[in-house]
């Protein structure tokens, strides 16, 4: 994207639209910085869940009043505006989960316990969220399928020859972030799956920091299955989307079980309804789909090329002035089309939680820890790092508050 179209992002209407970015602590106004974690969410996402619960609140499917059959339409339209969204052929590819850690499980449970066994192998990489990495490995131990990883190189980059070395007749399925929560990499995931279908194995593409950010077709990743979570896009918490093909899906039993996802139940069999409900079981997140619409409609009207231009704009600035500090160290690559909007780092000589709570007497909200990536950190090295993460509502000015909070750190620990 030019600079020019670049600079045509009105940020401070869009902040507008945030008004928790207004809120003050002790007189100083919040700088939230973790985005990897939780997005904000705007007023027409609110507006809208708002809506629902005092106009149409009534459960799906399962009336004929018109409350029920307003909700159902929403409902089931909010598949169709998903499946718009990412790419998929229709409603029929989109589950609704309460998050892609659920969507991994899903897929684990419902495929991986049915298909896996000694002498399959399941490849993740090093960089993978504990949401893949342990829901695998569980598997793994379940079924006796082995679980191997793909290196990730002193640049913060999948090592590809091993990739290649890994995904082999015998695997079965490639598990891989899109995007990496604690690096910023950008993974060839499309490559991933490629070498996976040229072994008849399955890929599952974890989407969580890349669908808020950036525009995503899974037809050209041509993956299997992808996830992500409203809550990183500017949508509600407590929903989750797990895209699968869908004769996968129709493949698959089911993960839950209960009322809404049946076609007949007698005191001995029961058969399933179909898709996608048949792994929609209960009472679904009904408002949250509302609300997730909503969001989309939000992203899209600013344009997802705009908000990935300007997210990555504002973690090159934040690379770059934390490059320029001399006792930081950072991890991952450095800026540039594999690299997207956030950066994880370490002061000498400062804990990255000491870090976070100075940060915090700054009303600068920052992510210390292991991101929920430990064997990762194992890798680096380190036991934790800070986070900071942007999003299509940050400006350079925020970056250089966190740059300049620093020096109070290393007054503290001098």
């Amino acid at each position: 994207m030019s600079q020019q179209n670049l600079e045509s992002l009105d940020v401070a209407a869009i902040r507008e639209e945030f008004p928790i970015l207004e809120r003050e602590f002790d007189g100083q106004q919040v700088v939230y910085l973790d985005n990897a974690a939780t997005t904000q969410t705007p007023d027409p996402v609110v507006d809208a869940m708002s809506d629902y619960y005092r106009e149409y609140n009534a459960n799906i499917h399962r009336g004929i009043h018109h409350l029920s059959q307003e909700a159902s339409i929403a409902y089931e339209e909010a598949h169709d505006r998903v499946a718009d969204f990412i790419g998929a052929d229709g409603r029929e590819e989109v589950i609704f989960t309460k998050n892609t850690t659920e969507s991994e499980n899903l897929v684990a449970y419902a495929w991986g316990l049915n298909e896996l066994g000694p002498g399959d192998r399941v490849v993740l990489t090093e960089m993978e969220h504990h949401a893949s990495l342990v829901t695998w490995q569980q598997i793994g131990h379940q079924t006796g399928a082995d679980v191997e990883y793909i290196r990730v190189d002193d640049d913060g980059r999948l090592d590809m020859d091993h990739a290649r070395e890994l995904i082999d007749d015998d695997a079965a399925i490639v598990s891989a972030v899109h995007v990496s929560n604690t690096l910023g990499t950008v993974n060839p995931v499309a490559e991933l799956t490629e070498l996976a279908h040229e072994h008849d194995a399955l890929s599952f593409i974890d989407g969580a920091q890349a669908v808020p950010n950036r525009p995503v077709d899974v037809s050209e990743i041509d993956a299997d299955f992808y996830a992500f979570s409203g809550h990183k896009m500017a949508g509600p918490t407590g929903i989750g989307v797990l895209y699968g093909k869908q004769d996968l899906l129709e493949e698959m039993d089911p993960y839950l079980y209960g009322g809404g996802m049946i076609r007949k139940v007698t005191f001995e069999e029961s058969t399933w309804g179909d898709l996608p409900w048949k792994f929609e079981p209960g009472t679904p997140p009904i408002a949250e789909a509302v609300g997730l619409v909503a969001a989309i409609d939000w992203l899209e009207e600013i344009g997802m090329e705009r908000i990935q231009a300007h997210e990555e704009e504002i973690a090159r600035y934040a690379y770059e002035r934390l490059e320029g500090e001399g006792d930081i160290e950072i991890y991952g690559p450095e800026p540039g089309p594999d690299r997207g909007g956030l950066v994880s780092f370490n002061v000498e000589g400062v804990h990255a939680h000491d870090l976070a709570s100075i940060m915090n007497d700054h009303t600068i909200a920052v992510r210390a820890g292991d991101h929920c990536t430990q064997p990762l950190h194992d890798r680096l090295g380190v036991a934790a790092s800070t986070r900071a993460s942007f999003y299509v509502y940050n400006t350079k000015s925020e970056v250089d508050k966190l740059v300049a909070a620093l020096d109070d750190a290393r007054q503290l620990f001098s």
